[in-house]
């Protein structure tokens, strides 16, 4: 079944490379980006764009792309599960296979700070443009924003992120900012996961743009996320990232998901790489906490 998909997915970019726009005009939209009940469940699958393959103790899992567009199909159609963020190629590969019908759908757009690399903090905006998302009938764009204080690169990617708060807010579509306080670290950045570190990156995203109507914040979920919860009134999405302790971390979401800003879950790779490797598994047990 797996290589019948990809099949189908090369001979149409071979062959009639119009077909993903053809795939995007006729693709069922979701009537809200909250589901029908009303919370959002979004699977994330950008990693690689960044270079950002490893799970557990495979650096290179989400590298084989065949693998992880079978886990997307699997985790799509799981009940509950309300939208998808990924990069160009991969949405195009699902929109290809019809699976996107009656999701919400977010492009991934600053990709260029590769995980690992001196330039990590200049995340420049190497994908999806908010003309774009417009166009292919998208509901927002996502922005990572690492906010580093020792980083000259700083200023230019809030800058960048402001910009297209501004865009997307003018096409009336959902802006997720996804802010962090990082720090070079034995020639690595660090994102800082400490609460008071987390209240500050929420404070300083808040303020981007001109407009923030359609804002909303995608945030770690930390030690006393009442109180990061509480630093800003835009609605947030909790992410998951890959965890180590699965069974904490649905508790800790579950805890964040109390909260009165707390709008949903966007979540990777602990729900398309689980220890168990049930991938309906671990949607399913996320979507309850909903």
């Amino acid at each position: 079944m797996l290589s019948d998909n990809v099949s189908r997915i090369v001979a149409a970019r071979v062959g009639d490379p119009g077909a993903v726009a053809a795939a995007a005009a006729r693709r069922v939209r979701a009537t809200s980006p909250l589901g029908e009940h009303g919370r959002a469940m979004i699977v994330a699958a950008d990693h690689p764009a960044r270079g950002a393959n490893g799970v557990g103790g495979d650096p290179h899992a989400m590298a084989d792309r065949f693998e992880l567009l079978d886990r997307l199909c699997t985790a799509l159609e799981r009940p509950g599960v309300t939208g998808v963020l990924a990069t160009a190629d991969i949405l195009e590969d699902l929109l290809l296979l019809g699976v996107l019908d009656g999701k919400s759908v977010f492009g991934s757009m600053n990709r260029a700070g590769i995980a690992g690399s001196v330039f990590e903090i200049d995340d420049r905006f190497t994908g999806y443009d908010a003309e774009t998302i417009a166009a292919m009938g998208f509901d927002g764009g996502k922005m990572l924003t690492r906010i580093a204080l020792d980083d000259p690169a700083t200023p230019s990617a809030l800058s960048e992120t402001a910009r297209a708060v501004n865009e997307l807010n003018d096409r009336r579509l959902i802006a997720m900012v996804e802010p962090f306080l990082s720090a070079w670290q034995d020639g690595r950045v660090r994102n800082n996961l400490s609460t008071d570190a987390v209240v500050t990156s929420v404070t300083i995203a808040s303020g981007l743009g001109q407009r923030t109507a359609y804002t909303w914040l995608k945030l770690p979920v930390v030690e006393d996320m009442e109180r990061v919860l509480a630093s800003s009134t835009l609605p947030a999405l909790l992410l998951g990232g890959e965890v180590e302790d699965a069974d904490a971390a649905f508790a800790s979401w579950g805890r964040a998901l109390k909260q009165p800003t707390a709008q949903g879950l966007v979540v990777g790779r602990s729900l398309l790489y689980p220890s168990n490797d049930d991938v309906a598994g671990a949607v399913d047990k996320a979507v309850s906490l909903l």
